[in-house]
């Protein structure tokens, strides 16, 4: 496995926990107005903080990648 790969996982993370966190909020604004059949906002509240412990992780895995390859830039100046 190579940084460039490590550093593309980590970015697709992000974004997928971004999408996710924006479907989250649209299902915590449909069960507030009604339009849920529900009502219940304790799952979506959930997968927000599920998706945003995600993107938490993911962007420590770029810093990390981020932080490996101008390590090895250094090194190889």
């Amino acid at each position: 496995m190579n940084i460039g790969s490590v550093l593309n996982t980590g970015i697709q993370g992000v974004q997928t926990g971004i999408r996710g966190m924006e479907q989250s909020a649209q299902d915590i604004v449909k069960a507030g107005s009604g339009e849920s059949a529900t009502g219940d906002f304790i799952e979506p509240i959930m997968d927000l903080k599920l998706y945003e412990n995600s993107v938490e992780a993911s962007t420590k895995v770029v810093k990390a990648a981020d932080e490996m390859i101008g390590t090895l830039l250094d090194t190889m100046a």
